[in-house]
């Protein structure tokens, strides 16, 4: 990875990287679809179940340039921006806009603790809801509700029969299904995904079922 030292990169184009990779989208509508992922480092939630706590410290300053580049190398028309929380790094939103324009479909991963009201309206969101069961629940941005749009996602990752409690009463009482589309995913090694698929049968929840395809290929290799 192309890098710089901090004061030799311009201050509004300057972004600390733990890695850029190219794999499959493993979650979400564009699951399976081949996808160059930008992690940001830094995160200041610490869920239970974070399965990137290596991207929380470290990185690499790069610019905007060494980025664009970096992505364009790898030939794909997705780009997916996560972290860590992509959005404790101010630049973020400035990034986002210069992928847009040189024409990439693009897409954030973002915790939901932060204000996504500034973001280009190009950019698919998708936005967790943290639930109980991840220790981070206070940290939700309930503004953030009346920002989402049919093309972004809401994610709730349920770590047990409480957590899919929760987030099913939840997205009935904020209406969410009328927003955007509703991703229930179960906590890799704490849910079986069966059992999860079968409360949502049982229930006859609106919501879309889904695991997370990359740790079922790779694991939980960095990287991928």
């Amino acid at each position: 990875m192309q890098t710089a030292r901090k004061d030799d990169l311009p201050a509004g184009e300057r972004l600390k990287i733990t890695e850029i990779f190219y794999s499959l989208q493993g979650e979400g509508l564009a699951a399976g679809v081949p996808t160059v992922f930008v992690r940001l480092t830094g995160c200041p939630l610490r869920c239970q179940y974070c399965d990137t706590e290596y991207a929380f410290f470290g990185g690499e300053w790069m610019g905007f340039e060494g980025i664009a580049e970096k992505v364009a190398g790898h030939g794909a028309s997705h780009v997916c921006v996560t972290g860590g929380e992509p959005l404790a790094q101010k630049n973020c939103l400035a990034l986002l806009t210069r992928l847009c324009d040189e024409g990439y479909n693009v897409s954030i991963e973002t915790s939901g603790a932060y204000d996504i009201s500034t973001m280009d309206k190009r950019v698919i969101r998708v936005m967790d809801i943290k639930t109980p069961g991840s220790g981070e629940e206070k940290r939700n941005r309930l503004e953030n509700l009346d920002l989402v749009r049919p093309v972004d996602q809401v994610k709730f990752v349920i770590c047990d029969a409480a957590d899919y409690g929760w987030a099913s009463e939840f997205v009935a009482r904020h209406s969410l299904n009328e927003r955007c589309t509703v991703l229930f995913s179960p906590s890799y090694g704490q849910l079986q995904p069966v059992q999860l698929a079968d409360w949502i049968l049982r229930d006859g929840l609106d919501v879309r079922f889904q695991v997370q395809l990359h740790k079922f290929l790779w694991g939980d290799t960095p990287g991928h």
